[in-house]
């Protein structure tokens, strides 16, 4: 076994002076040709850099065709520097209390207006009284509060989270990316949790996680999860579900259901406010 050892050794070091000869060599005839040793070094480096990223992750696209989680992230990120996915959106809110047995529902039309506003026609509000004023008209007093604070301060972005890839999953016969997210700051607004995107085209398909800080001492805990449809490639409708864990009247569950209004004029949209007693 010695033998064996020593011979495996010996043939190792050989290769390895092998390979240091022919770099003296090649350093030699380079020199000769007027490079300098520096220059000589990042040649090294450039080669080993395929290496290097390949041991990091793909970046670009993969062998078989598919967009590389890297380059999907890059695409989301881009779609995340745009304006909303709708200036003006039907929103549908069904809520309820579990514990107390008692439901409501909103039907509005919500429209975004400069400098952070939102303005609600509401076309349909009913159920118990208690869900509507402290559950549904509470939501939109919070999302109201939300638009109006720079959308940058709270979004799924590098700035805010880390992110760590998990994975890939299908999505309705398409390759998507699950990234796991975790706030930089345990701030208001953040969640922890995961983050699908599509590979083709980095649109988020699916948020879920719980916030990191609650933004009342009434609310123990808060649990999301944001699903976007597509179709043709095109977002067609935003499902939000809210699980809230409040310490006077229990769980609260909502469900908040969005999809562009195509057909609205800034003439058909009024405001008529829903505000929490």
């Amino acid at each position: 076994m010695p033998g064996i050892a020593s011979r495996m050794l010996g043939s190792k070091r050989s290769a390895f002076s092998e390979i240091q000869d022919r770099s003296r060599w090649l350093a030699t005839c380079l020199c000769h040709l007027g490079m300098k040793r520096r220059e000589w070094l990042a040649l090294q480096l450039a080669a080993l850099a395929p290496a290097v990223a390949w041991a990091a992750g793909p970046v670009g696209v993969v062998t078989n065709g598919e967009v590389s989680p890297a380059a999907a992230l890059t695409r989301y990120e881009s779609i995340m520097e745009r304006a909303p996915l709708w200036d003006v959106t039907t929103i549908e809110i069904e809520a309820s209390l579990p514990k107390l047995g008692k439901q409501g529902r909103l039907r509005a039309i919500r429209r975004l207006l400069p400098l952070g506003k939102v303005d609600y026609h509401v076309v349909e509000l009913e159920g118990d009284s208690t869900v509507k004023q402290q559950v549904i008209a509470r939501y939109l007093s919070a999302e109201a509060q939300a638009a109006a604070r720079p959308s940058s301060s709270v979004a799924i972005t590098p700035a805010n989270y880390k992110f760590r890839y998990a994975g890939s999953v299908n999505v309705a016969g398409a390759l998507s990316y699950v990234f796991q997210i975790a706030p930089r700051k345990k701030r208001e607004g953040l969640i922890r949790g995961e983050l699908w995107i599509d590979a083709e085209s980095g649109i988020a398909l699916r948020q879920a996680g719980r916030l990191v800080r609650s933004p009342s001492i009434f609310l123990r805990r808060v649990e999301i999860t944001r699903q976007t449809d597509m179709q043709d490639g095109v977002p067609s409708a935003r499902i939000t579900h809210l699980n809230i864990d409040a310490r006077l009247i229990g769980r609260a569950e909502l469900t908040i259901t969005e999809r562009p209004y195509a057909t609205a004029t800034p003439g058909d949209i009024g405001v008529t406010p829903v505000q929490p007693q």
